[in-house]
């Protein structure tokens, strides 16, 4: 198979069920800031002194081909032949566990902090960033089409992990985090 299709030199591309759309329309721009993230956290993970955390970013990257493929199915469509997978409570309530068991770790945090510190933590919080982006487009989305309730909350979930695990980086490594301090 070619990588290579030509069915998108018009600016158009196919959803999953086949029906055509703007290569700018609100769904390709959800779908494709999840991948920007993904892709940001594959990065992360080549960066990562925690193999605890490399291990559980790769299952969310796997998640994250799932919320695009979610993404890029609308709820609507009955001609889909294969099985797309959906976001679920399951997948909210694994993020939140997570969170939880990494923050029982982590000293209680009384004041803001500044996103960085190590390489690895620096890219987890600059993919928290990306991932709010993602959020406000899936926000816009929900505006105007059905994408499931799950969908918002599993990425709304995803934000809090991502810097839960940025300060984890930084912590099991023996790294400050620098406190934010308002400048007047």
């Amino acid at each position: 198979m070619k990588i290579y299709t030509k069915t998108g030199d018009t600016g158009k591309t196919g959803l999953f069920g086949g029906k055509r759309v703007s290569k700018d329309d609100l769904r390709i721009e959800a779908y494709g800031t999840i991948d920007e993230l993904n892709g940001l956290l594959g990065i992360a993970v080549s960066k990562m002194l925690s193999e605890r955390i490399k291990k559980d970013i790769v299952l969310i990257q796997n998640e994250l081909f799932n919320l695009g493929a979610d993404l890029a199915t609308p709820l609507d469509e009955n001609k889909i032949k294969i099985s797309i997978p959906r976001i679920s409570d399951t997948d909210i309530t694994r993020l939140e566990k997570l969170i939880d068991n990494y923050q029982k770790e982590l000293p209680e945090l009384r004041v803001f902090i500044l996103p960085g510190g190590l390489e690895g933590s620096s890219i987890l919080h600059l993919s928290r960033t990306v991932c709010r982006r993602a959020e406000r487009r899936i926000v816009e989305l929900s505006n105007t089409e059905s994408i499931g309730e799950a969908v918002l909350k599993y990425i709304n979930r995803l934000s809090d992990l991502l810097f839960v695990l940025a300060r984890f980086e930084n912590y099991s490594n023996n790294h400050p985090e620098v406190e934010w301090k308002s400048i007047n």
